[in-house]
């Protein structure tokens, strides 16, 4: 999956937020070795000191740790990784009701426009 990073945001925000996806989502699985820092690095074609942020970032917060000569693993805190997603998907929703809001859309209506789409959806599968 291509990185699609852009010079709007801060780069290693952007890549700190894509490999937190990709943990959350289920790509890297708990306890999964992450690629290096350069491997990384190379397939978003970035320096790797603006790869090396992201990960000390996502080192802080817990969702990866370091073993010395072994490299960087994905917590095997399954909690944590639920929550995250959680709260994730608790901003997004948020945001796409605030959305729904500004074009004067009531809940009801919301729910509605939302219920018809997944109808469409599950149609399509």
């Amino acid at each position: 999956m291509p990185w699609n990073l852009n010079a709007d945001r801060p780069i290693f925000l952007q890549i700190l937020e894509r490999i937190r996806m990709d943990i959350i989502s289920g790509k890297y699985t708990p306890g999964e070795k992450l690629p290096s820092v350069r491997e990384l690095a190379a397939q978003a074609a970035v320096n790797p000191n603006t790869m090396q942020r992201a990960f000390a970032e996502l080192e802080r917060t817990g969702l990866v740790y370091s073993k010395r000569t072994s490299g960087r693993f994905i917590t095997e805190d399954q909690e944590m990784i639920d929550t995250i997603r959680a709260d994730l998907a608790k901003e997004k929703i948020l945001q796409f009701l605030e959305s729904m809001h500004q074009l004067g859309y009531e809940k009801e209506q919301t729910l509605s426009l939302m219920r018809q789409a997944m109808e469409r959806e599950d149609a399509k599968q």
